[in-house]
């Protein structure tokens, strides 16, 4: 193989000085030119003929026996719950962003759904319960066609052979994890085609860059922005081609700070905000916008309510907390809930021990505590510290000052620098007498979402009550007190008064029902703008993601995933031992990982060898090895690595996007071991003249690549016909058959002999 045939060329000509140019006069390189462009088109033939033919693949493999098990499977019992919130326009709450429930939900209302079915669990009869299963499952399954015809583009986009294009694509088709997740009312499907979408426009964009703001550099810039912000609005992961772009952007910007490329400064800024625009506004508008269709469409009350703020359910139609709120007056009787623990404040004629176990002593006044079933003794009655006449109606403020009277006992809320019972940090709540230690009876009521109304209301309005004299917030913990305490809750002044666990509600009124009083008025809907609403959503799902700690069965860690130790068990029919039990092709797996190792290392050793002024690598296979492959292995690393850092639940499926970025690195080191060359040109060319002409090389597949990919593609084939039962759930085994088909003693089949 001559260097020369790797080596990007170029003929041209250019207008001679007062001359004008004949190209008939150049035979020899018109002839080279037309040769060039002959074998561009033959090899676009070929391409198309390729992607064709792994995009049908793709179909028949995908939808084959689309609408079997006609029962809910493993996550649809979610999702497609979700999109019928949608469709009934019912608030739900989930972790990840609306855009592909939204994709499904509006899948259904194309198919005339109206959400009546709730996928209450796993096996449920689709058919007896009137859901066009087939079709919503055919969006997930037609985006995993696109997503096959993505694979061969990008690898084409990139230089590289049609036998490395088809090899790439068939090993994702092939893929049984990807064919169980992506025939499913699933969102991975969505979030693996954006992906994809994004990686293609990217490097789409990248090839421009010799025509810097022209329209191409343009449309594929912004595209790329387009897609990743789509990736993101599938699911909180879509942060990691995010990172992806942002590194590569990163390094791209890098270069054109160098002075050797011949920028100035307002050159550079010019390419820097560009890519600002539109890889971060872009992408900011567009996720955005769909959590404001999402509440658009979700503006009656649901499920989702009780995640949100009191502020936020009041906004929504129909919303229980509406006929809940009534406006709170001073001298009214109200019983006041915790709102994390959900414990009632409550005192009763009980004291104080003198002395604590640890030799501390208490002040042995009566308790204050909590409960979780409220009584007579959970209601406080509301007095001014200013002269209001009792039987006029003056509504309670953010920022009055107010006692508490328990009613129970005739006595005040108090809190005093006497140290709590579990914590002696933080000071006791007690009561004293009627007429007793009155300025250490005074609290200040502070509400939560005062801006929007600062009149006090039950259940709309969080509070808390600080203490005026020492600035403690009455706060309660789980832990309970001792049998002098019944085992109710510790009530204390927390001296970290602005902590989030401070906050009351105020439950009832007493001698009032809220419902009988709001239903004879029209309440209004709460206001709260979009951004606030967007904000809290966030910070809601954010939070909530992390704490999906609860174990699971079927749960794993990212050390396994490469390997393939163990799979998910979708689905089972113990009537007829069929099952879905989603595994990845252990051939394409471990040969993929494998590729990721050994392209590691190249780089690795190629670094060594330029320490010694060696050069291993011919330039142009470099460059395409470096460039190309970096970019998947860089989309791996930051599609995988995360993973080890993170404190949730984890699953096998979390790894579809980093296996899909392995098989493109796969086609990078397959076509660096057999096939001879690379396609020239690949990147447009700048501002040339209309007489320049390009010659076209062609990568040169050897009988060697053609032996190669027939073998991994075999491989893979075998791998998935073998392992098609438990990925399309179609065929029940027997348990001989089912042990036979754990390719590792790790899997945990069902029906297996133990």
């Amino acid at each position: 193989m001559e260097a020369s045939s790797l080596l990007r060329r170029r003929r041209v000509t250019f207008d001679s000085p007062g001359t004008h140019p004949n190209p008939i006069e150049d035979t020899e390189n018109l002839k080279e030119y037309i040769k060039s462009k002959a074998s561009q088109l033959r090899q676009e033939t070929y391409h198309g003929i390729a992607l064709t033919t792994v995009t049908v693949m793709a179909f028949f493999i995908t939808f084959y026996k689309i609408w079997y098990p006609a029962q809910v499977v493993f996550d649809e019992v979610h999702f497609g719950k979700f999109a019928g919130f949608y469709l009934k326009r019912s608030y739900f709450f989930d972790v990840h962003p609306p855009l592909a429930k939204l994709m499904i939900a509006g899948a259904g209302y194309l198919l005339d759904y109206d959400g009546h079915y709730n996928f209450d669990k796993i096996g449920e009869s689709y058919i007896e319960n009137d859901v066009p299963y087939i079709g919503l499952r055919a969006l997930p399954a037609m985006l995993n066609v696109f997503s096959a015809s993505f694979m061969y583009s990008i690898m084409k986009q990139s230089g590289y052979s049609v036998v490395t294009c088809t090899l790439v694509a068939g090993m994702y088709i092939l893929d049984n994890s990807l064919v169980a997740q992506h025939r499913l009312i699933l969102l991975d499907s969505m979030l693996i085609f954006y992906m994809l979408g994004t990686i293609y426009a990217y490097i789409r964009f990248h090839k421009q860059r010799h025509r810097a703001f022209s329209m191409g550099w343009w449309s594929w810039l912004i595209l790329s922005g387009v897609m990743m912000a789509m990736t993101l609005s599938v699911k909180m992961v879509g942060l990691f081609i995010v990172a992806t772009v942002g590194v590569s952007v990163l390094v791209d910007l890098w270069g054109l700070l160098d002075l050797q490329r011949g920028l100035s400064m307002g050159q550079f800024m010019k390419h820097f905000l560009a890519r600002a625009f539109a890889l971060i506004i872009i992408p900011a508008a567009i996720y955005t916008f769909w959590f404001y269709i999402h509440f658009v469409i979700l503006d009656h009350s649901g499920p989702g309510d009780a995640m949100m703020s009191p502020l936020f359910q009041s906004t929504l139609k129909s919303s229980p907390l509406l006929m809940k709120t009534l406006d709170i007056h001073y001298y009214d009787s109200i019983s006041i809930m915790h709102k994390d623990t959900s414990a009632y404040l409550h005192s009763h004629n009980l004291t104080y021990p003198l002395r604590y176990p640890d030799g501390r002593i208490s002040s042995q006044g009566q308790q204050v505590t909590g409960i979780k079933a409220p009584n007579e003794n959970s209601y406080w009655r509301i007095k001014p510290t200013k002269e209001i006449a009792a039987d006029t109606k003056i509504p309670v403020r953010h920022g009055d000052v107010i006692q508490l009277e328990h009613i129970g006992t005739g006595t005040n809320l108090l809190t005093h620098n006497v140290a709590s019972t579990h914590m002696p940090t933080n000071q006791e709540v007690r009561t004293v007498p009627l007429g007793e230690r009155n300025e250490e009876t005074l609290f200040v009521v502070y509400l939560s979402e005062h801006e929007s109304g600062n009149v006090w209301q039950t259940h709309r309005k969080p509070f808390r009550l600080l203490h005026k004299s020492t600035a403690v917030a009455i706060w309660t913990h789980q832990k309970p007190l001792p049998d002098w305490g019944l085992g109710h809750q510790e009530v204390n002044g927390n001296k970290k008064n602005s902590e989030s666990s401070n906050y009351w509600i105020a439950d009832e009124i007493l001698g009032l029902n809220a419902t009988e009083i709001n239903s004879k008025k029209k309440g209004e809907l709460g206001h709260l703008p979009f951004w606030r609403k967007f904000a809290e959503l966030q910070l809601k799902m954010l939070s909530h993601n992390s704490r999906l700690t609860k174990p699971h069965p079927y749960q794993t860690y990212p050390y396994q995933w490469p390997l393939m130790l163990r799979g998910i068990s979708y689905w089972t029919n113990t009537a007829t031992k069929e099952q879905i039990y989603m595994t990845g092709n252990v051939a394409g797996w471990w040969l993929s990982i494998t590729c990721v190792f050994f392209f590691a290392g190249l780089l690795i050793l190629d670094a060594l060898a330029k320490r010694r002024n060696y050069e291993p690598i011919l330039s142009a296979v470099h460059h395409r090895l470096t460039q190309s492959g970096g970019f998947f292995f860089l989309t791996f690393a930051l599609h995988y690595f995360p993973f080890y850092i993170m404190g949730r639940t984890l699953f096998l499926h979390h790894y579809l996007p980093a296996v899909t970025a392995s098989y493109l690195l796969l086609g990078t080191v397959f076509q660096y071991i057999f096939v001879d060359g690379i396609d020239l040109p690949i990147s447009s060319c700048g501002s040339i003249s209309k007489h320049k002409k390009e010659t076209f090389i062609t990568a040169r597949p050897s009988f060697k690549s053609y032996i190669a990919a027939i073998i991994i593609i075999t491989m893979q084939l075998s791998v998935f016909i073998f392992l098609s039962p438990i990925t399309y759930g179609t065929q029940g085994l027997t348990s001989e058959e089912v042990t036979r088909h754990k390719v590792l003693k790790s899997w945990d089949l069902a029906f297996e002999n133990k």
